[in-house]
């Protein structure tokens, strides 16, 4: 039986993880981790309150967040979920479907057929517009949204592309790589809501820039990152609530 873990991405959610917390599908899922980026608006407790494990991160950023949820779960899917009103908790049925059926890598798509986003703003579309071409040319990734992180993967598919720590590049850098490894990659059509509270912690020029940098990069490596195995440096991290 494949199992799943879902893990909830947070620092300072409180709004939104109120707001959704009652549509998330917990059902379908074995284990279920917030990884939470050192909250101080009471996110962390919320959490705990409702009898979740909280791992807060001892190094901070989104690829940082995804390593330490790999490492501390042990099921065969990990699907990662931000409760920031963006996302959409009744897709999880979709992806966890899709994986299920072959997939190794599933993402919810804002600008595929059937998505759609009232947040991404004409900035970020054509950023991500411009680099989900770029993926689609160079790496032969059917993607239409390639830096979503709203996405589900098999654990071992995530450790066969051993991505490093980041912090804001770790769902560009899984593309790519899937592309390489040509990994069983698809989509499903999400609507992208307004946020719900706090703010976006990605600021567009600098986020772009390094998804230029990272861009040139994969494409000089090739697949070299197969050579040596990340040694993951998980930090000082701290687990607080009971396993689930």
């Amino acid at each position: 039986m494949t199992t799943k873990a879902l893990i909830i991405l947070s620092y300072n959610e409180i709004e939104g993880s109120k707001a959704v917390y009652d549509q998330i599908p917990f059902d379908l899922f074995d284990e279920l981790l917030v990884v939470d980026g050192g909250s101080t608006d009471g996110t962390v407790e919320y959490w705990l309150e409702k009898g979740h494990r909280v791992a807060i991160q001892g190094i901070p950023g989104r690829g940082s967040a995804f390593v330490l949820a790999q490492a501390l779960t042990t099921s065969d899917i990990l699907l990662y979920f931000s409760p920031d009103g963006n996302e959409n908790p009744n897709d999880m049925k979709k992806i966890i479907e899709k994986l299920d059926q072959g997939s190794d890598l599933v993402v919810a798509t804002r600008f595929g057929k059937g998505g759609s986003s009232d947040d991404a703003g004409i900035i970020r579309s054509f950023g991500n517009k411009m680099f989900t071409f770029l993926i689609r040319l160079f790496f032969r990734v059917p993607t239409t949204d390639a830096v979503n992180g709203y996405r589900g993967i098999y654990r071992n598919k995530f450790e066969l592309l051993n991505l490093p720590n980041s912090k804001f590049q770790i769902e560009f850098q899984m593309t790519v790589r899937a592309g390489k490894m040509k990994i069983n990659y698809d989509e499903v059509p999400t609507h992208e809501g307004d946020r719900i509270g706090g703010f976006s912690k990605a600021g567009t020029i600098s986020v772009g820039w390094s998804f230029v940098k990272l861009f040139f990069s994969e494409l000089f490596t090739g697949k070299r990152f197969l050579n040596k195995k990340i040694d993951q440096d998980l930090g000082e991290y701290k687990i607080l609530g009971d396993k689930e």
